[in-house]
């Protein structure tokens, strides 16, 4: 992802992702179907990633793996309805060698419309869990929260 593209930022150790809730995003009724919210971190994430330094597709394509969720704990917490703009707050909570912890809020102004504590693991192209590169560990340490 090119990061002169990326809608996010940060705002200290936490990412900020805005978007607008579309007319796809949401079901008959005019609310947020329930699986989007998980695309909203989804998108969230990799934009963090990116204004991080970290190129996903880069690593991918020589071979060395890529992230992989492997736990996603989420609790919907009230409706985001069309029209909305919403904010993806980020924020890394455990970076171990081969799997980064990551808190993510969906806010609509104040109100926590949903939240998640996202496992990512990375792995080799084969699917098993490896070591992220050590200049992704160096690019993230100085991200991961460390207070409550």
């Amino acid at each position: 992802m090119d990061v002169r593209f990326a809608p996010g930022r940060f705002e200290g150790l936490e990412h900020h992702f805005v978007l607008r809730v579309y007319f796809e995003d949401t079901d008959l009724s005019g609310v947020v179907y329930h699986a989007n919210y998980l695309r909203f971190m989804e998108r969230a994430r990799s934009d963090m990633l990116a204004l991080a330094g970290i190129d996903q597709r880069a690593a991918h394509e020589a071979g060395e793996g890529a992230y992989a969720l492997r736990e996603a704990n989420i609790r919907y917490r009230a409706p985001a309805r069309l029209g909305d703009e919403l904010v993806v707050v980020s924020r890394l909570v455990r970076l171990r060698p081969a799997a980064v912890d990551i808190h993510q809020r969906v806010m609509r102004d104040v109100t926590i419309v949903a939240e998640a504590e996202i496992e990512a693991v990375f792995v080799a192209p084969s699917g098993r869990p490896r070591r992220q590169p050590a200049a992704w560990m160096e690019r993230f340490e100085p991200l991961v929260f460390k207070g409550n």
